[in-house]
């Protein structure tokens, strides 16, 4: 049990909280006996003037009775123990008790020994001086005793009564006692207060900590450990559902990114295991099922010639050669996967490739009821392109767009354009390296489709990884741990911790320090340290200036594709058809239009349709 934070620190607070209770109570209960025992003295030295002056007549008459009665009548008194009037041989001559009437005191144990521990003794004593704390054998009560100085007078001096030399100062001491036992009675009944206070409020303490820490620190430790232990069993898509703003509610957030990374990681595992098997499998499939294809080819074409006066059979038999060459185009396109073959370009009229796809398509627009709309630039020049591969493209655009829209069919608008463009906005990064050549470029994180590109960043004493926009001019970045915007990174690669600033180089917009990276075969990117800030720099790229696109879109109305699916709808093997689909035909699409130095976006809206976009390059980068 003593190991659990939360009791830990109940116990450390706890403890703290008596000590110092304990050490205020000391002082106080210190300052509050001194204040009583300071009164009692100003109240004992008030008296004993005030016996002085009443006995003062009586003294000088000799009235030994009339003394005797006031000095026991205020003895008498509540709060007043004994009044006793010692000569200066030290007799009591006048006593409140009456039973010690002269008898000698001891000055060893009486305060006579303030006087006289000097040869002559002390005439005169301060006032703070005068008093003493007793202790009286068999009696639990403290005394506080007074002694005030008898001086001789000149009527003293010259009474026939009781003559006194003249030279002598004092004739004796009029000592009061009082008893200090409601003092002592007030002192312990306040250190009882302050020992039940400090119960309480170590009571009170531990069960607000006990309160606090259980909502702030058990419930969100313990859902941390039930999460890890969930990991642990292989349950990568567990949750921690209480994330708040504190460093637990962090730590929580950073457990569920870090739990999705594992999650995209080990299904990246899982898919580059099943391309591997695909690739094995399309080198076999192309083999064994190529010979048979190749087989029903020769003969169905053999069998057109033979019967060209048959325009019946001539109809099926053109089924036939145009199934098997689509059959043949499937597993020649499953091997183009596998084995990412590079393109064969040339120079080719993008609107002739929109009518050679749509036409393969074409039965299948009719079949679903789906309308064609082609509004294409007839002045779009020619673009270096593999015409093979982008038919494959538009092909699997229209037949994506068909099955949008399913059986209530709909309208697929196909267009082309001339477009001038900047490279901000447009040109991707896609190699980027530190000074020591460490790739910064991060595939499994993508931003718009695209490979991030991953550093590390540092900000007073906290660090994490940011994920930069690949897309120059762009600005969607993503930081592992919240960041103020314009505050100044600074950035290190990831991989071996060289510094990536570029000192003495400030931005020309912020005036804050600035990184760089190095761009194989394009020069050198730059970019503002200061979060928030959008200025870059590519020379390389910028000096090309603007540049002419050709853009095809392929719209439809279909039932559109969610916003959450929208980043991974490239992702091999991920489709938005369930079953139906492969999830191949989106991602071999990527690889085309990547391998052709072009862009591919998409804007969807749910049961409204959905429109890729793609850009082509007119000139080729150097």
């Amino acid at each position: 049990m003593i190991r659990r934070i939360g009791i830990r620190l109940i116990l450390v607070v706890g403890i703290t909280a008596i000590l110092i209770i304990g050490v205020i109570a000391f002082f106080n209960i210190s300052a509050m006996n001194a204040s009583l025992l300071t009164e009692v003295e100003r109240h004992a030295h008030q008296l004993s003037e005030t016996v002085k002056h009443s006995t003062r007549m009586d003294m000088l008459r000799n009235e030994r009775e009339r003394i005797q009665e006031t000095i026991s009548a205020i003895g008498r008194q509540p709060g007043i123990g004994e009044v006793r009037v010692i000569n200066k041989e030290g007799q009591i001559v006048y006593s409140s008790a009456g039973n010690d009437a002269g008898t000698f005191v001891d000055r060893s144990v009486e305060s006579c020994h303030l006087c006289h521990a000097t040869d002559p003794p002390h005439e005169e004593l301060a006032v703070n001086e005068r008093t003493r704390v007793i202790d009286r054998p068999g009696d639990t009560t403290r005394y506080l005793a007074v002694i005030n100085p008898i001086y001789n007078e000149p009527a003293c001096a010259s009474a026939d009564c009781h003559v006194h030399p003249q030279t002598r100062t004092v004739l004796g001491v009029l000592d009061v006692t009082m008893p200090l036992g409601e003092v002592d009675r007030q002192i312990r009944a306040r250190m009882l207060e302050m020992v039940l206070f400090a119960a309480g409020a170590f009571l009170a303490l531990s069960l607000i900590i006990a309160f606090f820490v259980h909502r702030w620190v058990d419930q969100p430790v313990n859902e941390l450990v039930k999460a890890t232990q969930q990991i642990a069993d292989g349950n990568l898509g567990y949750r921690i559902t209480r994330e708040g703003d504190d460093e637990l509610g962090r730590l929580g957030r950073s457990f569920n990114h870090m739990t999705a990374k594992l999650s995209e990681a080990r299904m990246q595992l899982f898919q580059s295991d099943k391309l591997a098997s695909l690739g094995r499998l399309a080198a076999g499939v192309a083999h064994e099922i190529n010979n048979p294809l190749t087989g029903v080819l020769t003969y169905s074409s053999f069998l057109m010639k033979r019967t060209q006066n048959q325009p019946e059979l001539q109809e099926d038999l053109k089924v036939i050669v145009r199934e098997t060459l689509r059959s043949r185009e499937i597993v020649k396109s499953l091997l183009d996967f596998a084995r990412q073959t590079v393109p064969k370009k040339s120079e080719a009229n993008i609107n002739d490739i929109i009518d050679r796809a749509a036409a393969v398509v074409s039965n299948q627009l009719t079949l679903h009821h789906v309308e064609l709309k082609k509004v294409t630039d007839p002045d779009v020049p020619p673009v270096t392109v593999d015409a093979n591969q982008m038919q494959q493209v538009f092909i699997n655009l229209l037949v994506n767009a068909i099955d949008a829209m399913g059986a209530k069919g709909g309208t697929i608008s196909v267009g082309s354009s001339i477009l001038r463009l900047s490279p901000q906005g447009t040109a991707q990064v896609k190699k980027a390296t530190c000074s020591k050549r460490h790739s910064l470029i991060d595939p499994s994180v993508k931003i718009g489709g695209l490979p991030a590109i991953r550093v590390k960043v540092r900000t007073g004493t906290e660090e994490g990884i940011m994920h930069i926009d690949p897309v120059y001019g762009r600005h969607h970045n993503q930081t592992s741990f919240p960041i103020a915007s314009g505050r100044e990174l600074q950035i290190q690669c990831p991989e071996c911790g060289v510094s990536l600033m570029d000192h003495g180089i400030h931005c020309p917009k912020c005036n804050a320090e600035t990184f760089w990276m190095e761009i194989p075969g394009q020069g050198k990117w730059e970019a503002c340290s200061r979060l928030g800030c959008d200025w870059q720099r590519w020379e390389s790229v910028d000096r090309d200036g603007l540049r002419d696109y050709v853009e095809i879109s392929v719209g439809d109305t279909g039932c559109g594709i969610p916003a959450d699916e929208l980043p991974k709808i490239f992702e091999p093997f991920f489709s938005t058809k369930g079953q139906k689909g492969t999830g191949l035909g989106l991602s071999v699409i990527w690889g085309i239009i990547d391998n052709h130095n072009g862009s591919i976006n998409v804007e969807s809206e749910l049961n409204k349709g959905t429109t890729f976009r793609i850009r082509l390059p007119l000139q080729q980068p150097r």
